[in-house]
């Protein structure tokens, strides 16, 4: 299913309606950020999964009591 002219431009009309013309680059900005943040977390979750290693000895029961 793709998204032909005439569909993106019912969804642009119905956001300039919902929204107003006034704010809409306030959205895209807030979008773009939320995008770039999105993307960064996805970076830093790669990177971090690769070099996070699981302990070599299972934690004891009496490790488990312990507060922290």
């Amino acid at each position: 299913m793709s998204l032909g002219p005439p569909e993106l431009l019912i969804i642009l009309i119905i956001v300039l309606v919902l929204f107003g013309g006034a704010k809409l680059p306030k959205l895209a900005k807030s979008l773009g950020e939320a995008q770039r943040e999105f993307k960064k977390g996805q970076e830093d979750g790669s990177t971090n999964a690769t070099t996070t290693s699981t302990p070599s000895t299972p934690a004891s029961p009496n490790d488990l009591d312990k507060p922290a």
